[in-house]
């Protein structure tokens, strides 16, 4: 079985020892990501929208999209937060909703609102 690391170079990738997405046996798995780039927003709905796009940009370098997306895990500091970030979902997984679980619990810095994992196949 072939496997296939994508990497974004992120700092905490090294850091931790990780790689943001790993395609394996016809699944994408991409880790779980927090809000990316120099300017962060501060809001959950601007670092949802980043972490989206960086999830977007590891399923496309691996073959798929959104609409493959079979499971999506949501982890939060604050569950009151969430219903916030709803339109922007319903946005990226549109008529293919993949299945979902949400946990609140401390993230990997305080100033992280939300951190998204997904697993997607990849399309026939």
């Amino acid at each position: 079985m072939a496997i296939r690391r994508i990497s974004s170079g992120g700092e905490f990738e090294a850091k931790v020892g990780y790689c943001r997405a790993v395609v394996a046996n016809g699944f994408v798995f991409v880790a779980g990501t927090c809000a990316q780039g120099d300017d962060i927003p501060t809001d959950i709905v601007g670092q949802c929208r980043s972490a989206l796009d960086a999830i977007g940009k590891a399923l496309s370098e691996a073959g798929t999209d959104f609409a493959h997306v079979v499971r999506v895990n949501y982890y939060l500091p604050d569950m009151n937060e969430f219903e916030l970030c709803w339109p922007l979902l319903v946005e990226a997984f549109g008529a293919n909703p993949p299945a979902a679980t949400v946990t609140e619990c401390n993230l990997i810095t305080p100033e992280d609102r939300i951190e998204i994992e997904v697993t997607a196949v990849l399309p026939e």
